[in-house]
Protein backbone atom coordinates (compact mmCIF):
# COMPACT_ATOMS: atom_id res chain seq x y z
CA UNK A 1 0.00 0.00 0.00
CA UNK A 2 1.47 3.33 -0.93
CA UNK A 3 2.74 5.02 2.22
CA UNK A 4 2.01 8.31 1.85
CA UNK A 5 4.38 11.43 3.14
CA UNK A 6 2.79 14.15 4.30
CA UNK A 7 6.32 15.85 5.05
CA UNK A 8 6.59 17.08 1.25
CA UNK A 9 4.99 20.03 -0.37
CA UNK A 10 5.40 21.25 -3.38
CA UNK A 11 8.03 23.72 -2.67
CA UNK A 12 10.07 21.01 -1.41
CA UNK A 13 9.89 19.21 -4.39
CA UNK A 14 10.56 21.87 -6.60
CA UNK A 15 14.16 21.63 -5.45
CA UNK A 16 14.29 18.73 -7.77
CA UNK A 17 12.61 20.35 -10.87
CA UNK A 18 15.74 22.20 -12.19
CA UNK A 19 17.42 18.91 -12.64
CA UNK A 20 14.86 17.42 -13.81
CA UNK A 21 14.07 19.87 -16.59
CA UNK A 22 17.74 20.07 -17.72
CA UNK A 23 18.11 16.37 -17.52
CA UNK A 24 14.33 16.39 -19.82
CA UNK A 25 16.20 18.80 -22.28
CA UNK A 26 19.04 16.75 -23.14
CA UNK A 27 16.64 13.89 -23.80
CA UNK A 28 14.35 15.87 -26.23
CA UNK A 29 17.46 17.42 -28.21
CA UNK A 30 19.09 13.73 -28.43
CA UNK A 31 15.67 12.08 -29.97
CA UNK A 32 15.38 15.26 -32.46
CA UNK A 33 18.88 15.10 -33.30
CA UNK A 34 19.20 11.39 -33.67
CA UNK A 35 15.94 9.56 -34.40
CA UNK A 36 15.74 8.10 -37.82
CA UNK A 37 11.83 9.80 -38.02
CA UNK A 38 11.55 7.34 -41.40
CA UNK A 39 11.01 4.37 -39.22
CA UNK A 40 8.03 6.06 -38.16
CA UNK A 41 7.15 7.74 -34.41
CA UNK A 42 9.35 6.65 -31.96
CA UNK A 43 7.44 4.50 -29.01
CA UNK A 44 9.56 3.15 -26.78
CA UNK A 45 13.57 2.60 -26.09
CA UNK A 46 15.44 -0.86 -26.95
CA UNK A 47 18.79 -0.63 -24.69
CA UNK A 48 18.52 3.19 -24.46
CA UNK A 49 17.45 3.98 -28.07
CA UNK A 50 14.25 5.23 -29.29
CA UNK A 51 12.77 2.56 -31.65
CA UNK A 52 9.21 2.04 -33.10
CA UNK A 53 6.08 -0.27 -32.74
CA UNK A 54 3.72 -0.57 -35.68
CA UNK A 55 0.41 -0.59 -34.01
CA UNK A 56 -1.14 2.95 -34.38
CA UNK A 57 1.14 6.29 -34.74
CA UNK A 58 -0.33 7.29 -31.38
CA UNK A 59 2.80 8.53 -29.84
CA UNK A 60 4.09 11.01 -32.31
CA UNK A 61 2.14 13.88 -30.19
CA UNK A 62 3.80 13.17 -26.75
CA UNK A 63 7.29 13.60 -28.78
CA UNK A 64 6.64 16.63 -30.14
CA UNK A 65 4.31 17.59 -27.00
CA UNK A 66 7.47 17.05 -24.73
CA UNK A 67 9.50 20.28 -26.72
CA UNK A 68 6.58 22.30 -25.81
CA UNK A 69 6.25 21.07 -22.04
CA UNK A 70 10.05 21.91 -22.25
CA UNK A 71 9.56 25.33 -23.44
CA UNK A 72 6.68 25.72 -20.94
CA UNK A 73 8.94 24.86 -18.14
CA UNK A 74 12.38 26.49 -19.10
CA UNK A 75 11.77 29.31 -21.32
CA UNK A 76 14.28 28.12 -23.86
CA UNK A 77 13.06 28.91 -27.21
CA UNK A 78 14.28 26.26 -29.05
CA UNK A 79 12.30 23.43 -27.91
CA UNK A 80 8.85 25.92 -28.96
CA UNK A 81 10.32 25.96 -32.51
CA UNK A 82 10.72 22.26 -31.96
CA UNK A 83 7.30 22.03 -30.95
CA UNK A 84 5.62 24.02 -33.63
CA UNK A 85 8.01 23.03 -36.73
CA UNK A 86 7.01 19.26 -36.21
CA UNK A 87 3.49 20.33 -35.33
CA UNK A 88 3.04 21.69 -38.46
CA UNK A 89 5.13 19.59 -40.60
CA UNK A 90 3.88 16.08 -38.89
CA UNK A 91 0.54 16.48 -37.00
CA UNK A 92 -1.87 16.95 -39.55
CA UNK A 93 -2.70 13.53 -40.56
CA UNK A 94 -3.42 13.21 -36.68
CA UNK A 95 -6.52 15.57 -36.96
CA UNK A 96 -8.56 13.39 -39.61
CA UNK A 97 -7.78 10.33 -38.65
CA UNK A 98 -10.61 7.95 -38.68
CA UNK A 99 -9.25 5.11 -37.55
CA UNK A 100 -8.30 5.76 -33.64
CA UNK A 101 -9.38 6.91 -30.57
CA UNK A 102 -6.10 8.75 -29.10
CA UNK A 103 -7.18 12.79 -30.96
CA UNK A 104 -6.41 13.77 -27.22
CA UNK A 105 -3.06 12.23 -27.03
CA UNK A 106 -2.02 13.44 -30.86
CA UNK A 107 -3.13 16.98 -31.12
CA UNK A 108 -3.40 17.97 -27.61
CA UNK A 109 -0.41 17.46 -26.60
CA UNK A 110 1.10 19.73 -29.59
CA UNK A 111 -2.27 22.03 -31.13
CA UNK A 112 -3.86 21.74 -27.62
CA UNK A 113 -0.55 23.30 -26.05
CA UNK A 114 0.32 25.67 -28.32
CA UNK A 115 -2.84 27.05 -28.39
CA UNK A 116 -3.03 27.24 -24.35
CA UNK A 117 0.14 28.76 -24.42
CA UNK A 118 -0.36 31.73 -26.70
CA UNK A 119 -4.10 32.04 -24.58
CA UNK A 120 -2.07 32.68 -21.90
CA UNK A 121 0.25 35.06 -23.36
CA UNK A 122 3.30 32.31 -22.83
CA UNK A 123 4.17 33.45 -26.77
CA UNK A 124 3.32 35.93 -29.09
CA UNK A 125 -0.21 36.04 -30.14
CA UNK A 126 -0.69 36.14 -33.40
CA UNK A 127 -4.40 36.04 -35.13
CA UNK A 128 -4.18 33.74 -37.83
CA UNK A 129 -1.87 30.93 -35.55
CA UNK A 130 -4.39 31.01 -33.40
CA UNK A 131 -6.55 30.34 -35.60
CA UNK A 132 -4.87 27.35 -36.78
CA UNK A 133 -4.22 25.70 -33.80
CA UNK A 134 -8.18 26.54 -32.94
CA UNK A 135 -8.89 25.13 -36.53
CA UNK A 136 -7.20 21.68 -35.84
CA UNK A 137 -8.66 21.40 -32.05
CA UNK A 138 -12.32 21.59 -33.19
CA UNK A 139 -11.45 19.09 -36.10
CA UNK A 140 -10.03 16.62 -34.35
CA UNK A 141 -12.57 16.62 -31.33
CA UNK A 142 -15.20 16.06 -34.74
CA UNK A 143 -13.49 13.53 -35.76
CA UNK A 144 -13.05 11.52 -32.49
CA UNK A 145 -16.36 11.93 -31.42
CA UNK A 146 -17.11 10.24 -35.06
CA UNK A 147 -16.39 6.98 -33.66
CA UNK A 148 -19.72 6.51 -31.93
CA UNK A 149 -20.97 3.73 -31.00
CA UNK A 150 -25.08 4.10 -29.56
CA UNK A 151 -25.89 1.10 -25.97
CA UNK A 152 -28.82 1.04 -23.82
CA UNK A 153 -28.95 4.71 -22.47
CA UNK A 154 -25.89 6.56 -24.06
CA UNK A 155 -22.97 5.51 -25.74
CA UNK A 156 -19.06 5.86 -26.13
CA UNK A 157 -16.43 6.69 -28.31
CA UNK A 158 -15.01 2.79 -29.80
CA UNK A 159 -11.33 1.81 -29.50
CA UNK A 160 -9.52 0.79 -32.97
CA UNK A 161 -10.84 -2.77 -32.05
CA UNK A 162 -13.97 -1.44 -33.37
CA UNK A 163 -17.55 -0.52 -32.90
CA UNK A 164 -17.92 -3.07 -30.10
CA UNK A 165 -15.10 -1.92 -27.84
CA UNK A 166 -14.69 0.70 -25.26
CA UNK A 167 -11.08 0.98 -23.97
CA UNK A 168 -10.66 3.13 -20.38
CA UNK A 169 -7.63 4.99 -21.90
CA UNK A 170 -10.27 7.02 -23.97
CA UNK A 171 -11.68 8.82 -20.82
CA UNK A 172 -8.03 10.95 -20.87
CA UNK A 173 -7.87 11.57 -24.70
CA UNK A 174 -11.44 12.97 -24.48
CA UNK A 175 -9.71 16.47 -23.73
CA UNK A 176 -9.90 16.21 -27.90
CA UNK A 177 -13.41 16.28 -27.29
CA UNK A 178 -14.64 18.44 -24.55
CA UNK A 179 -12.18 21.25 -26.04
CA UNK A 180 -13.14 21.21 -29.38
CA UNK A 181 -16.91 22.02 -28.21
CA UNK A 182 -15.55 24.88 -25.55
CA UNK A 183 -14.62 26.44 -29.09
CA UNK A 184 -18.11 26.40 -30.45
CA UNK A 185 -17.58 23.39 -32.64
CA UNK A 186 -20.17 20.27 -33.43
CA UNK A 187 -20.45 17.28 -35.80
CA UNK A 188 -22.32 17.34 -38.38
CA UNK A 189 -23.72 14.02 -39.77
CA UNK A 190 -25.74 13.08 -42.66
CA UNK A 191 -28.69 15.31 -43.77
CA UNK A 192 -27.32 17.72 -41.59
CA UNK A 193 -27.74 16.90 -38.21
CA UNK A 194 -25.97 18.65 -35.64
CA UNK A 195 -24.42 16.69 -32.99
CA UNK A 196 -23.53 18.32 -29.96
CA UNK A 197 -19.72 17.49 -28.66
CA UNK A 198 -20.37 18.07 -25.32
CA UNK A 199 -23.20 15.54 -25.08
CA UNK A 200 -21.18 13.11 -27.04
CA UNK A 201 -18.10 13.51 -24.13
CA UNK A 202 -20.63 13.34 -21.61
CA UNK A 203 -22.32 9.90 -22.65
CA UNK A 204 -18.97 8.55 -23.14
CA UNK A 205 -17.40 9.65 -19.61
CA UNK A 206 -20.14 7.87 -18.19
CA UNK A 207 -20.11 4.62 -19.97
CA UNK A 208 -16.34 4.62 -18.78
CA UNK A 209 -17.36 5.15 -15.28
CA UNK A 210 -19.93 3.09 -15.30
CA UNK A 211 -18.28 -0.42 -17.27
CA UNK A 212 -14.53 0.41 -16.81
CA UNK A 213 -14.67 1.03 -13.13
CA UNK A 214 -15.70 -1.50 -10.27
CA UNK A 215 -17.39 -0.11 -6.82
CA UNK A 216 -17.60 -3.51 -4.67
CA UNK A 217 -21.26 -4.04 -5.33
CA UNK A 218 -21.82 -7.24 -6.37
CA UNK A 219 -20.60 -6.82 -10.63
CA UNK A 220 -18.89 -10.24 -10.48
CA UNK A 221 -16.59 -12.20 -9.04
CA UNK A 222 -13.46 -9.93 -8.92
CA UNK A 223 -15.88 -6.69 -7.92
CA UNK A 224 -12.98 -4.94 -5.86
CA UNK A 225 -14.15 -1.04 -5.99
CA UNK A 226 -11.98 1.14 -7.76
CA UNK A 227 -10.73 -1.57 -10.09
CA UNK A 228 -10.79 -1.46 -13.71
CA UNK A 229 -11.00 -3.11 -16.67
CA UNK A 230 -8.93 -1.84 -20.18
CA UNK A 231 -11.75 -2.99 -22.67
CA UNK A 232 -15.37 -3.45 -21.81
CA UNK A 233 -17.06 -5.58 -24.87
CA UNK A 234 -20.58 -4.59 -26.27
CA UNK A 235 -22.79 -6.33 -28.68
CA UNK A 236 -23.64 -3.70 -30.96
CA UNK A 237 -27.01 -5.22 -31.98
CA UNK A 238 -28.31 -4.50 -29.29
CA UNK A 239 -26.31 -2.12 -26.92
CA UNK A 240 -25.99 -4.85 -24.05
CA UNK A 241 -22.95 -5.10 -22.33
CA UNK A 242 -21.61 -8.49 -22.25
CA UNK A 243 -18.11 -8.42 -20.59
CA UNK A 244 -14.99 -7.37 -19.12
CA UNK A 245 -11.90 -7.64 -21.29
CA UNK A 246 -8.17 -6.81 -22.05
CA UNK A 247 -5.87 -6.38 -24.60
CA UNK A 248 -2.66 -4.79 -22.55
CA UNK A 249 -3.10 -6.28 -19.36
CA UNK A 250 -3.09 -9.90 -18.10
CA UNK A 251 -6.86 -10.27 -18.03
CA UNK A 252 -10.36 -8.50 -17.94
CA UNK A 253 -10.89 -9.52 -14.58
CA UNK A 254 -7.65 -7.95 -13.22
CA UNK A 255 -6.36 -4.34 -13.51
CA UNK A 256 -3.88 -2.99 -15.76
CA UNK A 257 -2.00 -0.20 -13.98
CA UNK A 258 -1.59 2.06 -16.76
CA UNK A 259 -5.51 1.86 -17.72
CA UNK A 260 -6.39 2.33 -14.18
CA UNK A 261 -3.87 5.66 -14.21
CA UNK A 262 -5.68 6.92 -17.26
CA UNK A 263 -8.91 6.81 -15.28
CA UNK A 264 -7.51 8.51 -12.38
CA UNK A 265 -6.28 11.24 -14.65
CA UNK A 266 -8.65 11.55 -17.25
CA UNK A 267 -11.72 11.85 -14.36
CA UNK A 268 -9.35 14.69 -12.81
CA UNK A 269 -9.36 16.68 -15.73
CA UNK A 270 -12.71 16.74 -16.80
CA UNK A 271 -14.15 17.10 -13.35
CA UNK A 272 -11.77 20.45 -13.54
CA UNK A 273 -13.59 21.31 -17.02
CA UNK A 274 -16.94 21.04 -15.72
CA UNK A 275 -16.19 23.49 -12.93
CA UNK A 276 -15.57 25.54 -16.01
CA UNK A 277 -19.23 24.80 -17.61
CA UNK A 278 -22.45 26.78 -16.89
CA UNK A 279 -25.37 25.27 -14.85
CA UNK A 280 -27.77 25.91 -18.04
CA UNK A 281 -25.70 23.91 -20.28
CA UNK A 282 -24.97 20.92 -18.10
CA UNK A 283 -29.35 20.92 -17.33
CA UNK A 284 -29.79 19.30 -20.54
CA UNK A 285 -27.23 16.21 -20.24
CA UNK A 286 -28.99 15.53 -16.25
CA UNK A 287 -27.53 18.55 -14.56
CA UNK A 288 -24.36 19.40 -12.69
CA UNK A 289 -24.97 17.58 -9.58
CA UNK A 290 -25.90 14.31 -11.33
CA UNK A 291 -22.82 14.31 -13.39
CA UNK A 292 -20.15 15.60 -10.95
CA UNK A 293 -21.58 12.85 -8.53
CA UNK A 294 -20.98 10.11 -11.45
CA UNK A 295 -17.44 11.89 -12.14
CA UNK A 296 -16.56 11.98 -8.78
CA UNK A 297 -17.26 8.44 -7.53
CA UNK A 298 -15.49 7.19 -10.12
CA UNK A 299 -12.44 9.30 -9.50
CA UNK A 300 -12.27 8.71 -5.86
CA UNK A 301 -12.85 4.79 -6.62
CA UNK A 302 -9.64 4.51 -8.62
CA UNK A 303 -7.51 6.94 -6.32
CA UNK A 304 -8.30 4.75 -3.65
CA UNK A 305 -8.14 1.30 -5.69
CA UNK A 306 -4.70 2.93 -7.06
CA UNK A 307 -3.28 3.80 -3.29
CA UNK A 308 -4.31 0.14 -1.80
CA UNK A 309 -2.79 -2.01 -4.26
CA UNK A 310 0.57 -0.12 -4.63
CA UNK A 311 3.53 -0.95 -3.61
CA UNK A 312 4.98 1.55 -0.47
CA UNK A 313 6.82 4.34 -2.92
CA UNK A 314 3.51 4.04 -5.63
CA UNK A 315 5.18 2.28 -8.45
CA UNK A 316 2.68 -0.19 -9.08
CA UNK A 317 3.51 -3.40 -10.93
CA UNK A 318 2.13 -3.78 -14.69
CA UNK A 319 -1.05 -5.92 -13.51
CA UNK A 320 -2.59 -6.22 -10.02
CA UNK A 321 -3.60 -9.52 -11.04
CA UNK A 322 0.15 -10.85 -12.93
CA UNK A 323 0.60 -14.79 -12.60
CA UNK A 324 4.01 -14.14 -10.53
CA UNK A 325 3.14 -11.14 -8.43
CA UNK A 326 3.24 -13.80 -5.62
CA UNK A 327 6.51 -15.36 -5.89
CA UNK A 328 7.61 -11.45 -4.89
CA UNK A 329 6.41 -12.14 -1.07
CA UNK A 330 4.57 -9.07 0.51
CA UNK A 331 5.25 -7.04 -2.37
CA UNK A 332 2.41 -4.38 -1.63
CA UNK A 333 4.75 -3.74 1.75
CA UNK A 334 8.12 -2.94 -0.27
CA UNK A 335 9.16 -0.53 -2.19
CA UNK A 336 8.59 -1.77 -6.03
CA UNK A 337 12.01 -4.04 -7.32
CA UNK A 338 12.02 -2.90 -11.42
CA UNK A 339 14.82 -5.61 -11.19
CA UNK A 340 12.82 -8.39 -9.65
CA UNK A 341 13.02 -11.58 -11.61
CA UNK A 342 9.21 -12.27 -11.79
CA UNK A 343 6.69 -8.87 -12.84
CA UNK A 344 7.40 -5.38 -14.35
CA UNK A 345 7.11 -2.44 -12.57
CA UNK A 346 5.50 0.24 -14.82
CA UNK A 347 7.06 3.73 -14.03
CA UNK A 348 4.73 5.40 -16.69
CA UNK A 349 1.45 4.30 -15.24
CA UNK A 350 2.82 5.91 -12.02
CA UNK A 351 3.94 9.10 -13.88
CA UNK A 352 -0.09 9.44 -15.22
CA UNK A 353 -1.46 8.81 -11.84
CA UNK A 354 0.30 10.98 -9.56
CA UNK A 355 -0.76 13.82 -11.46
CA UNK A 356 -4.32 12.75 -11.52
CA UNK A 357 -3.96 12.51 -7.82
CA UNK A 358 -2.66 15.57 -7.43
CA UNK A 359 -5.43 17.29 -9.46
CA UNK A 360 -8.48 15.27 -7.60
CA UNK A 361 -6.80 16.26 -4.03
CA UNK A 362 -6.80 20.12 -5.84
CA UNK A 363 -10.46 20.04 -7.01
CA UNK A 364 -11.78 18.42 -3.62
CA UNK A 365 -9.91 21.26 -1.52
CA UNK A 366 -10.89 23.78 -3.91
CA UNK A 367 -14.70 22.23 -2.98
CA UNK A 368 -14.57 21.81 0.21
CA UNK A 369 -13.36 18.80 1.11
CA UNK A 370 -9.76 19.45 2.77
CA UNK A 371 -9.22 16.07 4.58
CA UNK A 372 -9.98 14.03 1.41
CA UNK A 373 -8.59 16.79 -1.16
CA UNK A 374 -5.48 16.44 1.27
CA UNK A 375 -5.08 12.70 0.97
CA UNK A 376 -4.84 12.77 -2.81
CA UNK A 377 -2.85 15.55 -3.15
CA UNK A 378 0.09 14.25 -1.04
CA UNK A 379 -0.19 10.71 -2.15
CA UNK A 380 0.21 12.10 -5.85
CA UNK A 381 3.79 13.78 -4.72
CA UNK A 382 4.86 10.91 -2.92
CA UNK A 383 4.43 8.74 -6.38
CA UNK A 384 6.30 11.97 -8.21
CA UNK A 385 9.05 12.27 -5.85
CA UNK A 386 9.33 8.66 -6.24
CA UNK A 387 9.90 9.12 -10.08
CA UNK A 388 12.35 12.25 -10.02
CA UNK A 389 15.12 10.21 -7.96
CA UNK A 390 16.73 6.94 -8.63
CA UNK A 391 16.22 4.11 -9.98
CA UNK A 392 13.31 5.91 -12.54
CA UNK A 393 15.01 9.31 -13.51
CA UNK A 394 17.21 8.25 -16.33
CA UNK A 395 20.56 10.60 -15.46
CA UNK A 396 22.67 8.76 -18.30
CA UNK A 397 23.23 10.82 -21.43
CA UNK A 398 23.30 7.77 -23.36
CA UNK A 399 20.10 6.60 -22.54
CA UNK A 400 17.35 8.34 -24.60
CA UNK A 401 14.74 8.09 -22.34
CA UNK A 402 13.60 10.03 -19.57
CA UNK A 403 11.72 7.91 -17.29
CA UNK A 404 13.20 4.34 -16.68
CA UNK A 405 11.40 1.09 -16.04
CA UNK A 406 8.06 1.61 -18.44
CA UNK A 407 6.29 -1.62 -19.83
CA UNK A 408 3.99 -1.41 -23.32
CA UNK A 409 2.94 -4.41 -24.06
CA UNK A 410 3.59 -7.62 -21.59
CA UNK A 411 1.59 -10.01 -23.03
CA UNK A 412 2.56 -9.32 -26.18
CA UNK A 413 5.88 -9.21 -25.51
CA UNK A 414 6.80 -6.16 -27.09
CA UNK A 415 8.85 -4.88 -24.08
CA UNK A 416 12.57 -5.37 -24.40
CA UNK A 417 14.64 -7.84 -22.03
CA UNK A 418 18.33 -7.04 -21.99
CA UNK A 419 20.35 -10.58 -22.36
CA UNK A 420 20.41 -12.42 -19.11
CA UNK A 421 17.85 -10.34 -17.54
CA UNK A 422 14.03 -11.97 -17.10
CA UNK A 423 11.99 -9.35 -17.50
CA UNK A 424 11.53 -5.87 -19.04
CA UNK A 425 13.17 -3.10 -17.23
CA UNK A 426 15.47 0.15 -17.66
CA UNK A 427 13.64 1.43 -20.50
CA UNK A 428 11.22 4.46 -21.54
CA UNK A 429 8.42 4.82 -23.25
CA UNK A 430 6.89 8.54 -25.17
CA UNK A 431 4.02 8.39 -22.97
CA UNK A 432 5.57 7.98 -19.99
CA UNK A 433 8.37 10.57 -20.73
CA UNK A 434 5.77 12.84 -21.70
CA UNK A 435 3.41 12.53 -18.53
CA UNK A 436 6.27 13.40 -15.99
CA UNK A 437 6.99 16.45 -17.51
CA UNK A 438 3.12 17.57 -17.57
CA UNK A 439 2.93 15.98 -13.48
CA UNK A 440 6.83 18.46 -12.74
CA UNK A 441 4.89 21.36 -14.99
CA UNK A 442 1.83 20.85 -13.23
CA UNK A 443 4.26 21.32 -9.68
CA UNK A 444 6.25 23.76 -11.28
CA UNK A 445 3.59 26.06 -11.69
CA UNK A 446 2.06 25.35 -8.11
CA UNK A 447 5.81 25.92 -6.36
CA UNK A 448 6.11 29.58 -8.52
CA UNK A 449 2.03 30.44 -7.83
CA UNK A 450 2.28 30.54 -11.67
CA UNK A 451 -1.78 30.34 -13.43
CA UNK A 452 -2.93 26.75 -12.62
CA UNK A 453 -2.17 24.49 -15.35
CA UNK A 454 -5.28 22.81 -17.32
CA UNK A 455 -5.11 21.94 -20.63
CA UNK A 456 -7.93 24.23 -21.46
CA UNK A 457 -6.02 27.53 -19.82
CA UNK A 458 -7.59 30.54 -21.63
CA UNK A 459 -9.40 28.49 -23.88
CA UNK A 460 -12.62 29.04 -22.86
CA UNK A 461 -13.91 32.59 -24.15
Amino acid sequence: MLLIDNEIDVKKLSTKLPNFWNLSGQKVLTIEQHYDHSKGSPVFTEAGKYTTRGWTEWTQGFQYGAAILQFDATNDPQFLEIGRKHTVKSMATHISHIGVHDHGFNNVSTYGNLLRLMQEGRIELDSWEKEFYQLAIKVSGAVQASRWTSIKQGGYIHSFNGAHSLFVDTIRSCRALMLSHVLGHELQAENDIHINLLDRALQHIAATAKYAVYYGEGRDHYDLRGRTAHESVFNVKDGQFRCPNSQQGYTGFSTWTRGLAWAICGFAEELELLTHISDSELDAFGGRSDLESMMLNAARATCDFYIEYSPKDGIPYWDTGAPNLHLLGDYLDQNANPYNEYEPVDSSAAAIACQGLMRLGHYLKANGDAASGQKYFQAGLTVLNALLQAPYLSTDQAHQGLLLHSIYHRPNGWDYVAPGAKIPYGESSMWGDYHIREAALYVNRLADQAPYYTFFNGIKG
